[in-house]
């Protein structure tokens, strides 16, 4: 069955923009603090390296789990207008396409500096032995979740869009089983693991990841994006971070499988409230979109696809640089950021990248 489009939602568009950036200035981070998983680092020498590491931690427990929820509110419509196989095509040309490209043309570009530490071995047995799609995975994971909702819709009609409220009993019971799916989850996938060839960077995530795109999904016809009461925005950010001060510093101190346990209701719990606050904060101040807007809401795919090389470009061009951990982030960051969206820019002007991008 195919339905007319419902009206876009241009505070969601403005709030991809603002998750793209933060993509950006989270590998920035990781570029100068003390957790190495870039294709460029300078671990921090200096105490600042700290802050970078706490923005990473905080950036981590939310953004990409928005990202995926964004992504499943955006599905359900998407399948509606085309029919199964229009939809499934469009999710491998536009998912698939830019992983390759990825994989093949960008990766060789950013990950070269790794050789250096492998002399004896000649690159191309280099590349294929370091294989990974960097923050590409984010692609790989959308098309099995496409794949998985195609199939699913194939087993029944679709539901006929119900416009209900959300009702905080149903936040805290979503909140408290995503915590228990998380905190079982890593005991078979702790912390730290990391999957060879898929490149999965933050399997440990993934019950979050699952949870949030079947949350866009059903928000997109419950309609809980535009009837959620402006207060639930107020309250989501008092609650991320009132959680943050008691359950952060009670992680600090404790381990083992009570540190897993504290961790996962905190970042559940940060998460659903970030996602709560900022979706009610850009409905209600930044739902309009002039030309700038939509410039930057039509180039983020495409800034997210090679922000690496961008990044690891600036991360070159600034390592003669001796400054404190904090302050080389923040250079790379004003410089990475317009530059990200002029490469963009200059991506989607190839002849054919726009049915892509």
């Amino acid at each position: 069955m195919k339905t007319e489009p419902r009206t876009r939602l241009h505070s969601i568009d403005n709030l991809r923009i603002v998750l793209t950036a933060l993509v950006v200035a989270h590998h920035a981070a990781v570029t100068y603090g003390n957790i190495p998983l870039w294709f460029y680092t300078e671990p921090a020498k200096d105490p600042s390296g700290v802050a970078l590491d706490i923005l990473v931690v905080f950036n981590q427990a939310f953004f990409m789990g928005f990202f995926f929820l964004i992504s499943g509110f955006f599905t359900p419509g998407s399948y509606d207008r085309k029919g199964s196989r229009a939809f499934v095509r469009d999710r491998l040309v536009r998912l698939g396409i830019p992983l390759l490209v990825f994989l093949v043309l960008l990766r060789p570009l950013v990950n070269f500096g790794g050789l250096a530490q492998r002399p004896d071995m000649p690159y191309w047995m280099y590349y294929l032995g370091s294989w990974d799609p960097g923050p590409m995975w984010f692609a790989e994971v959308l098309i099995v979740f496409a794949l998985a909702y195609a199939w699913w819709r194939s087993l029944r009609p679709a539901p006929d869009p119900r416009p209900a409220p959300l009702r905080p009993r149903s936040v805290v019971l979503f909140v408290l089983s995503l915590s228990l799916a998380t905190f079982l989850w890593r005991f078979q996938v702790p912390t730290g693991t990391y999957v060879p060839v898929l490149g999965l960077p933050t399997p440990n995530y993934m019950p979050q990841y699952v949870a949030m795109f079947v949350l866009g999904c059903v928000a997109f016809r419950r309609g809980w994006f535009e009837t959620l009461p402006a207060r639930a925005g107020y309250l989501g950010f008092v609650v991320a971070g009132v959680s943050s001060a008691v359950l952060v510093p009670l992680s600090s101190a404790t381990s083992g499988t009570v540190n897993s346990a504290v961790m996962a209701i905190w970042e559940s719990t940060f998460a659903v409230s970030m996602i709560i606050g900022l979706t009610v904060l850009f409905r209600e101040r930044f739902a309009e979109q002039g030309p700038r807007g939509r410039f930057l809401s039509d180039h983020a795919f495409t800034v997210y696809i090679i922000h690496p090389l961008v990044l690891v470009a600036i991360g070159y061009a600034l390592r003669g640089l001796e400054a404190i951990a904090v302050v080389k982030f923040a250079i790379m960051l004003v410089v990475a950021l317009p530059l990200c969206w002029w490469v963009a820019y200059l991506v989607r002007s190839l002849p054919g990248a726009k049915r892509v991008l």
